[in-house]
């Protein structure tokens, strides 16, 4: 199964209090590094979405790294989804996973995992002692869906309206669950 990967890295981190892609965290490599570099090392094909006017080399990311701009990232999540769900159209993969940049902590054996649990009509959801996560992976059949997202709510409309196509996998990795909200987070790692 084939299944690209868009980390989405766009937004405004207003919770946070400043850009928090940047933070180093413990191993002195930034956050959205971080989170691409395990994402790289699960999925051939991965694709950064960030903000209009944005460079990923400014971001500390590799030269090869796709670079998907979303014009419109300010109004919400599923703005930038649809803006990297957009960028699909060269794609032949058959799943998207859908990975946030500030989750640095997701295993890239986990992520294989999900992967291979993909297929064009499924949605597959990680789930980590009771608790939805990320990523969330969708089957090409719903690509269309997600380039028409728009708001602040991301996919969620979408996975409540297709429950019949959800696919839950069980992961021993906390990862899932940990994304970086507030300072005290990247001290706590």
């Amino acid at each position: 199964m084939s299944v690209v990967a868009l980390v989405l890295a766009a937004g405004s981190a207003r919770r946070f209090g400043a850009d928090k892609r940047q933070v180093a965290l413990a191993d002195g490599r930034s956050l959205l590094t971080h989170s691409v570099e395990r994402a790289r090392a699960a999925f051939a094909d991965v694709r950064v979405v960030l903000r209009a006017g944005e460079r990923g080399e400014d971001l500390g990311l590799p030269g090869d790294c796709r670079i998907v701009a979303s014009p419109e990232a300010a109004a919400g999540m599923g703005h930038s989804l649809a803006a990297g769900a957009g960028s699909l159209l060269d794609s032949r993969a058959q799943a998207v996973a859908i990975l946030l940049g500030d989750m640095p902590w997701i295993e890239p054996a986990t992520l294989c995992r999900l992967a291979e649990a993909a297929s064009a009509s499924t949605i597959v959801l990680p789930r980590h002692a009771g608790q939805y996560g990320h990523p969330v992976i969708f089957g090409r059949d719903f690509w269309a869906a997600l380039a028409r997202l728009s708001g602040d709510e991301g996919a969620r409309s979408l996975v409540r309206g297709q429950q019949g196509c959800c696919t839950v996998v069980e992961v021993d990795d906390a990862g899932v669950l940990l994304d970086v909200d507030t300072p005290e987070q990247v001290m706590q790692a």
